[in-house]
């Protein structure tokens, strides 16, 4: 199993972000890990090719959740590449498919009344842009299992920043591909945006979960790559949360 971490670069508002998505590939499949948001498919092209892969190649996507800058560019990768299988947790799956109301939007509802004044034009944009987003339809789901289309990936339920949201962990290198679960700030091990965290206890006791596993590289979809004293550091990380 051969495993990548692209950098796709992007511009909001004058400043420059990067999102680290993953590329699996086996003999059989290349898979992407989470898509980034609408209008993504130039940038994702252009990382893609950095490893000398391509979209066209693509045979499937898995989205470990629903926030839009994982499964915004979703829609727009099926339509192009309509064979693409689209893979989830079962929990996921009936916000990725539109049968249910995203769960970041309902947040993002309830929250609005209680904003500052100023703080509220840009909290309706963000609710608009959390509708945009398209229904897409999931081929299969998984639970925490191995991957049967990916021999060697171990799905690892890691709820909190949403319900469904897994990670991805590489037995035979050693790597995890954490998605949300933790995020790298200021080269510091961190929890994804805590304050808008939908079970914050729950994403803690998703980080003692990975704490468990032998890990010699970690990849945060915000962040990036890192192999430094991945044990401690997610050691301090829960430590910093022991009140709760």
């Amino acid at each position: 199993m051969k495993h990548y971490v692209l950098e796709v670069r992007y511009n909001f508002k004058g400043v420059e972000n990067v999102l680290y998505p993953v590329i699996l590939q086996n003999e059989a499949e290349l898979i992407l890990i989470d898509c980034g948001y609408p209008g993504f498919i130039p940038l994702l092209e252009k990382a893609l090719q950095q490893h000398n892969l391509s979209l066209q190649n693509l045979t499937g996507i898995i989205i470990t959740h629903h926030d839009i800058d994982h499964v915004g560019c979703l829609y727009e990768l099926k339509e192009k590449y309509p064979a693409l299988k689209i893979y989830s947790p079962e929990i996921e799956e009936p916000y990725i498919n539109g049968q249910k109301k995203s769960l970041r939007l309902q947040q993002a509802e309830a929250l609005y009344n209680s904003l500052p004044e100023e703080q509220k034009p840009g909290a309706l944009a963000f609710q608009e842009m959390l509708k945009q987003i398209q229904p897409v339809p999931v081929d299969a789901t998984f639970t925490e299992e191995e991957l049967p289309f990916l021999r060697g990936v171990r799905v690892i339920k890691t709820p909190g920043h949403m319900p469904g949201h897994i990670s991805l962990y590489l037995p035979e290198c050693k790597t995890l591909i954490a998605a949300d679960a933790v995020v790298i700030e200021n080269g510091e091990l961190e929890i994804s945006n805590p304050d808008f965290t939908l079970d914050l206890k729950r994403a803690v006791d998703s980080i003692k979960k990975l704490q468990a596993l032998n890990i010699q590289q970690l990849v945060c979809y915000h962040g990036g790559n890192t192999l430094n004293d991945i044990q401690l550091n997610l050691e301090k990380l829960i430590a910093k949360y022991a009140y709760l």
